[in-house]
Order: structure tokens, then C-alpha cells, then sequence
């Protein structure tokens, strides 16, 4: 078990190599775009990789704070998620209304790899070839599906 300092260290220092590491590919668009920090451009719609200290999962969380907005903004998604189940290799997982980090209900769909730990170097290969094809599919899927979501962003 780690301190919490040295884990908080040690996930930068993951991030940052996984940064550099994705900097040159470009979005589906072309355009030079930041991975780590990816804009949906849908308010309450955001791209997440969560690495606890077991495990690494990466998917689309939605966190509206209106029940019945986020519930019509996860069905929309989920009526638009057999173009990204064509991706292969993923086992993408529908979650309604659970809870995050902070118990704030959101809905996700998302991946997750087990058997790694973010706190250990040696399995820092294994997760970033998880999470690279992943995340280059969300970034196609959603430059074809965002349009579906502008009404949210009124």
C-alpha cells in the first residue's frame, strides 16, 4: 500500500507518459487534440479513465444533475451504441444511475480492464494498450454521434 502522495505521484507521472505517449495521434477529424483532457462539447457528457489502485476502466460518463435530462441523454447514447460495439476487442458495459467517486449519480458506459495496477510500472504497458484503441474509438464514435446531443447543450 502506498501513501497517498506517492499513489497521487505515481498516477501523474502515469498520465503524463500516456499524454506524451497519445500526443501525435490525431482525432478522427484530423485535428491535434488533448487526449487526457478530451472536450465532448456536450455539457455533462465527458470522456473518463479511472485508474483506482485495481484495475483501469474508460468509457463515456453522463452527470447531468436532472434525473430525467440524464436518463434521456443515456438512452440516446445507448440507442447510438451499436456503432461503437463494432469496435473489436471491447466489452463495453451500460451502467443507469450509479454512483461516482463522490456518490453523485451518473450513467456511463464504459471498459474495464482488471487484473493491472496503475501503481505498478511494470503493468503501465498493459493499460496504455487498453486504453489507446479505446479511446481513439470513443473519439470516432463521438465525432459521428455528437450532433445527437447539441439539444442538451441549450
Amino acid at each position: 500500500m502506498y501513501p497517498k502522495a506517492t499513489a497521487s505521484r505515481i498516477r501523474q507521472q502515469f498520465f503524463t507518459i500516456f499524454g506524451q505517449y497519445m500526443s501525435p495521434v490525431p482525432s478522427s477529424d484530423g485535428e491535434k487534440i488533448n487526449w487526457i483532457n478530451y472536450r465532448t462539447g456536450i455539457r455533462n457528457i465527458f470522456f473518463r479513465i479511472e485508474t483506482p489502485n485495481r484495475g483501469c476502466s474508460i468509457g463515456i460518463t453522463i452527470t447531468h444533475p436532472v434525473t430525467e435530462v440524464r436518463i434521456k441523454m443515456y438512452e440516446r447514447l445507448l440507442a447510438l451504441y451499436p456503432v461503437l460495439e463494432q469496435e473489436p476487442d471491447t466489452t463495453w458495459v451500460a451502467e443507469k444511475d450509479v454512483g461516482d467517486e463522490n456518490g453523485k449519480p451518473v450513467c456511463r458506459l464504459a471498459d474495464r480492464l482488471e487484473g493491472v495496477s496503475i501503481l505498478n510500472e511494470n503493468d503501465w504497458p498493459v493499460i496504455i494498450s487498453f486504453l489507446k484503441p479505446r479511446l481513439v474509438a470513443l473519439d470516432s464514435f463521438w465525432s459521428m454521434v455528437k450532433p445527437q446531443f447539441d439539444e442538451f447543450n441549450q
